[in-house]
């Protein structure tokens, strides 16, 4: 993508590190990256109609079943840092799969991620498939055509 976004229209989150966010090595530690790609798929869910109430009223959740990173570069102390989420494919039933992007204010990237989702209830933990409100919720979002630039 000419915007440097591997796919496009990303749902963005906004961060500045922070002295807390940086360990021994001066740079941004490895879980932190991780939150920010959690807060960001929270926010587009709650973009999308689907926070954390709607979640409870329903009983159903979309919980992490595996995940993977790729760390391409560092963040330090200061930098300002904005992450980039799509929903790349669902089977309509049960799963889905998000990608995310991490990328400094210069551009740079950072992280590319994704993370797999499967639907359960929360009172029991057990897998169940997804509501309606999730088929209509996250459906418009899907992203069609998952085909990166580089």
């Amino acid at each position: 993508m000419d915007d440097g976004w591997d796919y496009p229209n990303p749902y963005l989150r906004h961060d500045v590190v922070r002295a807390d966010d940086v360990d021994g090595l001066q740079h941004t530690n490895n879980a932190v990256y991780v939150r920010w790609c959690e807060a960001c798929a929270w926010g587009h869910s709650a973009a999308l109609g689907l926070d954390l109430d709607a979640y409870q009223r329903l009983d159903r959740a979309m919980a992490v079943v595996e995940a993977r990173y790729e760390y391409l570069q560092a963040s330090h102390l200061g930098d300002e840092i904005v992450t980039g989420t799509w929903i790349v494919d669902w089977d309509r039933r049960l799963t889905m799969r998000r990608l995310f992007q991490i990328r400094r204010a210069d551009g740079q990237t950072l992280l590319r991620g994704e993370q797999r989702f499967a639907c359960i209830e929360i009172s029991t933990g057990r897998p169940r498939r997804l509501p309606q409100e999730f088929l209509a919720g996250y459906g418009p979002a899907i992203l069609q055509q998952a085909t990166a630039s580089d």
